[in-house]
């Protein structure tokens, strides 16, 4: 089993690589690779869409990317499974707003948005530990409770418009959204490379996956 991960310019992915790769080699649950390459990402098992940075700048790199038709190929019309993290779980929604209106991909139906938690002195990026409240069974949740802590670094966060869509949502001053699904696809707000121990039961989790 091949488990890409998309390199489409979008920041460092050594830290989500390596804790893919611990998880691979303990689980016996095949080989990682980052790549841009087509090929290689038509025709993996499972793909990996990181993220980091600002919404319209993402997109722009992944649309110039050789490895965006290939990733649609493989998500959608083979129904491979697909795990965005961070910008890239955002770039799965319908639009966003961040800094100007982008389309997304268009495979979770809501809106990405500037944070706006009502209690005002909590500071914006919304940055640290946080608690997961799950509100859907999930195999990719699976052994993960509401409390368990994971890692938020974000100014933006998806406004779902069909609630079926969120399994997993934390609060800071309102409920943002922490993990969404539909079908083949699972979207995650927070990372887990650098969630500890839930972060790797997540990963673990996902590749172990057949939807």
């Amino acid at each position: 089993m091949l488990t890409a991960i998309i390199d489409y310019s979008s920041g460092n992915l050594h830290s989500a690589q390596k804790a893919f790769e611990k998880i691979t080699a303990s689980n016996n649950l095949g080989s990682i690779v980052v790549t841009s390459d087509p090929e290689i990402i038509s025709t993996a098992d499972r793909l990996v869409l990181p993220g980091d940075g600002a919404f319209p700048s993402c997109k722009s790199e992944l649309m110039s990317s050789e490895a965006y038709e290939a990733m649609v190929y493989s998500a959608v019309d083979k129904s491979r499974p697909f795990l965005g993290i961070c910008v890239g779980m955002q770039l799965m929604a319908i639009r966003s707003y961040e800094y100007q209106e982008t389309q997304g991909l268009g495979w979770i139906d809501g809106e990405v948005r500037k944070i706006n938690p009502k209690d005002k002195t909590l500071k914006i990026p919304h940055m640290g530990w946080n608690t997961l409240n799950i509100e859907s069974d999930h195999p990719v949740l699976r052994c993960i409770h509401n409390g368990d802590h994971v890692y938020f670094v974000h100014s933006f966060q998806m406004m779902i418009k069909n609630k079926e869509q969120r399994l997993a949502f934390t609060d800071y001053g309102t409920d943002i959204t922490a993990v969404v699904g539909k079908e083949n696809m699972v979207g995650l707000q927070f990372h887990p490379e650098k969630s500890g121990q839930i972060g790797l039961q997540i990963i673990e989790n996902f590749l172990s996956w057949s939807p």
